[in-house]
């Protein structure tokens, strides 16, 4: 019967310290992979994230609340809008029915 494998869940933190010991470059993939029960290739994807996500860790925090903050207020601004553009909208027609064109 064949060996079937079980899914482990690793924290965060595990990967964390995977990676991070992978970046310092001490030991080779490989080695690293072995020591933590983990594919070569599952090592260089945690090591390729953490290079291009750790600038995240040190952004600052009112930078994202800002972001937010903006994707909120630009609905407001779209409804605004459409609620000058609907009602400039029924003026037109009713003075095109006071004059008598079709609007």
């Amino acid at each position: 019967m064949p060996k079937r494998s079980i899914k482990r869940n690793l924290s965060p933190q595990f990967k964390f310290q995977v990676a991070l010991e992978a970046l310092k470059e001490v030991r080779s993939i490989n080695e690293i992979a072995a020591t933590n029960k983990v594919h070569p290739s599952q090592v260089t994807t945690w090591k390729k994230e953490l290079r291009e996500g750790g600038s995240l860790l040190f952004e600052r925090k009112n930078a994202r609340n800002r972001e937010l903050e903006d994707q909120e207020t630009h609905p407001a601004e779209l409804e605004r809008t459409l609620g000058k553009i609907v009602l400039e909208k029924e003026f037109l027609v009713k003075k095109c029915k006071q004059l008598g064109i079709e609007p």
